[in-house]
């Protein structure tokens, strides 16, 4: 997740935070004040448009991607799977790829941040900050009481992002050990 387009490396570090910790004011108009840069829910019609933004990230960051076309179906069944995806823009030019899960310790559900990603030109205008606001807010409103995600140690404009709206990466909210994010391909 690079919203802020640095440069992106393993990831090294997971954020978590607590719905309860986390403010929920009503939606409002982004500072620009033009309605088609608010967040929304996509549906299967933005799919082309959405795996053509995933594809572009990957692209960006020198990561491997199966193409738009692979993407948009996969983005499709996600849809169908009770997954939400935030998109910003018309076109869109930014998204959020929120993924649900069954809680452990709660009868709740958890929410794993999986994708931001905002356009390298339409960066820097407050894009990011309103996808996560609306995502946070979603996912309070499905049920979710925590949400966790992993950026790279060097993106420093999205851990500020994700830092200012609460997360943190220590396993107390009074600092503590720093929390590790670990993945392989299997």
């Amino acid at each position: 997740m690079n919203a802020g387009g640095s440069e992106k490396a393993a990831p090294s570090g997971t954020v978590m935070v607590a719905a309860d910790r986390v403010r929920h004011d009503a939606p409002r108009l982004a500072p620009w004040g033009r309605m088609d840069d608010q967040p929304r829910s996509a549906d299967v019609s933005d799919s082309d448009a959405v795996a053509l933004l995933l594809h572009d990230f990957n692209t960006e960051y020198d990561e491997p991607t199966p193409g738009a076309a692979v993407l948009a179906q996969r983005l499709r069944l996600l849809l169908q799977r009770d997954n939400d995806i935030l998109v910003i823009g018309e076109p869109p030019h930014g998204l959020a790829i929120l993924r649900y899960r069954d809680a452990i310790w709660s009868q709740s559900l958890e929410c794993y941040l999986a994708e931001l990603y905002v356009a390298p030109d339409h960066r820097g205008q407050g894009r990011g900050r309103a996808l996560m606001e609306h995502a946070i807010r979603l996912a309070k409103e499905r049920g979710a009481t925590s949400m966790d995600l992993g950026t790279a140690h060097d993106d420093v404009a999205a851990r500020a992002l994700y830092e200012s709206l609460g997360f943190r990466n220590t396993d107390q909210s009074s600092g503590g050990s720093v929390n590790y994010f670990y993945e392989r391909d299997l």
